[in-house]
């Protein structure tokens, strides 16, 4: 029992690391909205419920997994949590980015290129 206890535990575990991925964690839209608008101002989880027709416990879980993926970070300020964006992490999202934004605008000055050859050529 105690093996499969401690298995059983082992593997939620590791379930759970896998979950924590940083582009699992801005794919749900609340999540995206909750980065949205504590990019603006840190906000407690009661200020940013306020912004959603949902419980604040919902609210409380996507900032769980955005602080497990180190997304937002929690400061205590007297009795109040507030959370606020961890700009580092995002650096590492827009790095991330970066690649296919350069493929994109290689890909968009071709086709450019290539309209406008062919519009020289039917003059």
């Amino acid at each position: 029992m105690v093996a499969y206890k401690f298995a059983t535990e082992r593997f939620l575990k590791k379930l759970q690391d896998m979950r924590r991925d940083i582009f699992q964690a801005i794919a749900d839209p609340t999540r995206r909205a909750i980065i949205t608008l504590i990019a603006i101002q840190a906000m407690t989880p009661n200020a940013l419920a306020e912004h959603f027709v949902t419980t604040r416990q919902a609210i409380s879980k996507h900032l769980r997994i955005l602080h497990e993926c180190e997304l937002v970070k929690p400061e205590q300020r007297g009795r109040e949590i507030y959370y606020q964006l961890e700009i580092n992490k995002m650096k590492e999202i827009d790095k991330w980015l970066a690649q296919f934004r350069k493929l994109w605008e290689t890909r968009f000055n071709q086709l450019d290129n290539l309209l406008s050859t062919v519009k020289k050529q039917k003059k």
